[in-house]
């Protein structure tokens, strides 16, 4: 089974390569000429079949960004404003120059003009901006490479696929309070590393799944449906760890295993 680490490097190299052809496809249509004659020079009588097998920025973008915002998030979490600020249109902005320019404006063909008609701003003022947030993610190479990175989320994010792992396999020979009770360890954790990776404040001495699903929400860290889902995971490990009269149902446990491996994935 590959490890969350193997899985990083594996996720990292396709976003760095779909990036760079990301790039050539922007230049490509932002400064046509220069950028075929430069193909050219490097790929020779292929130069129009690599052309034709470039991803179409406007189409592709979008999921790249997506993708690569949330493997920022876990290796270099202080480049993530700044990454999102080459994306984003700024709050306040009162005029669009080259310095304000972003690439939601790219995607929606934004040109600014005077009263001349000429051309103040055009899309090639974006350039700049995916340039920086490509060199963003390489830096997240680097730096995941590095033996100065601090690898602890990694290793604990492979404990605890182990021990869902053995949550499975305690349910699926019946020891379902035995499989609960560990699932509901592992969400518990996750959520106060969340909370201590975010920098939230837990006053509470012992949080549990509960508190801490109330700070992630406060925080703006999930959403309400997240938090509902987390308060129900969090009702049925209860059930698992506290309630002697009432025996935790198979179906029960397997949805608090199945939404914590979830939670997981999508929480962080």
């Amino acid at each position: 089974m590959a490890s969350n680490l193997d899985r990083f490097k594996k996720d990292l190299d396709r976003l760095i390569d779909l990036g760079g052809n990301l790039q050539i496809s922007m230049y490509l249509a932002t400064s046509k000429e220069a950028m075929t004659k430069q193909i050219k020079s490097v790929h020779g009588k292929d130069a129009e079949s690599f052309i034709k097998k470039l991803p179409n920025f406007n189409k592709e973008y979008e999921r790249w960004y997506s993708e690569s915002l949330a493997l920022l998030r876990q290796l270099l979490p202080d480049r993530v404003d700044n990454f999102v600020s080459f994306y984003e249109k700024p709050k306040g902005r009162k005029e669009l120059s080259y310095g304000t320019y972003v690439i939601q404006d790219y995607l929606q063909g934004i040109i600014t003009k005077n009263g001349l008609g000429d051309t103040i701003v055009d899309t090639a003022a974006a350039i700049s901006q995916f340039d920086q947030q490509y060199n963003i993610v390489k830096a997240a190479k680097g730096r995941f490479e590095s033996s100065l990175f601090e690898i602890r989320q990694l290793v604990q994010a492979d404990l605890f696929d182990s021990e869902i792992d053995a949550a499975k396999e305690l349910h699926k020979n019946k020891f379902f309070r035995a499989a609960g009770a560990i699932a509901g360890v592992v969400l518990e954790k996750h959520l106060r590393q969340v909370c201590d990776d975010r920098k939230i404040k837990i006053t509470k001495k012992h949080p549990g799944i509960s508190d801490l699903n109330e700070l992630l929400k406060a925080n703006g860290v999930i959403e309400v449906p997240q938090w509902r889902h987390i308060s129900l995971l969090g009702d049925i490990r209860n059930l698992c760890d506290h309630s002697k009269k009432q025996e935790p149902k198979a179906d029960q446990v397997n949805d608090l295993i199945e939404g914590t491996d979830k939670v997981l994935k999508t929480v962080f």
